[in-house]
């Protein structure tokens, strides 16, 4: 079914059905991680476990990135199922190193920093979602800056810069403000019109769940630095 045959009632809709199950699953995503994180945070041992073996540790680092880069890589040959299953366990893996956050800073200041994550999101998505400006350009420069981000950031591991750390948190917040909103509307975009409840329309979903899911703990992460309390 082309966008041709359809109304521009029925596009709004069916992309508002889309979007809405892109909120879903990145929610349920990072509900998950926020309840894998509480009770790995409550269970001593299984911290330990995880602080006191490099091996772990940085096992669950690497068992994120190949969750991304296989689901990213696979997507359009497995089953929306599968797909989610990946998902989850992506989000899950995220949820045990995240425990070290609630080790870190103490539960108020983690509150009021999503509050405040939560809300830039839901702002930032919500320009993306309606603006009728092209925002690849402003996307584009995101990314670009993303990657010298990461640089700097791998290069302040050595140095322990306090000046570049702060520049490299204020950069990047800015930067994923800009994906944030650049993401939302390319998800948009991205939304086949004419296949909504196919298996390609929930895997598009999953797929978007996770660009906007990596957004929302990136600039949670950022914003921890500055609100963050330390116990």
């Amino acid at each position: 079914m082309t966008n041709a045959k359809l109304s521009s009632k029925q596009v709004e809709l069916e992309q508002s059905n889309f979007i809405a199950k892109v909120y879903g699953w990145m929610s349920f995503a990072l509900i998950i991680t926020g309840f894998v994180a509480v009770w790995t945070a409550a269970s001593p041992s299984l911290v330990n476990k995880i602080i006191g073996n490099n091996f772990i540790f940085y096992g669950l680092l690497i068992g994120e990135l190949v969750c991304v880069a296989y689901l990213s890589s696979v997507i359009h040959k497995i089953s929306a199922q599968m797909a989610a299953l990946i998902f989850i366990a992506y989000a899950a893996l995220n949820g045990l190193t995240f425990s070290m956050i609630f080790l870190a800073f103490t539960s108020e200041s983690i509150a009021s920093t999503f509050l405040i994550t939560a809300g830039t999101f839901g702002a930032m998505s919500i320009y993306g979602y309606f603006t009728k400006s092209d925002l690849t350009k402003i996307g584009n420069l995101a990314i670009m800056g993303l990657v010298g981000l990461i640089i700097a950031s791998i290069v302040n591991m050595f140095l322990g810069s306090e000046t570049l750390y702060w520049i490299t948190t204020y950069v990047g917040i800015l930067i994923f403000i800009a994906l944030i909103a650049y993401d939302t509307q390319k998800i948009k975009k991205m939304n086949v019109i004419g296949n909504m409840g196919t298996e390609e329309d929930k895997k598009e979903a999953i797929m978007g769940a996770l660009t906007l899911y990596l957004d929302f703990i990136n600039i949670f992460l950022y914003f921890l630095r500055i609100f963050g309390k330390r116990k």
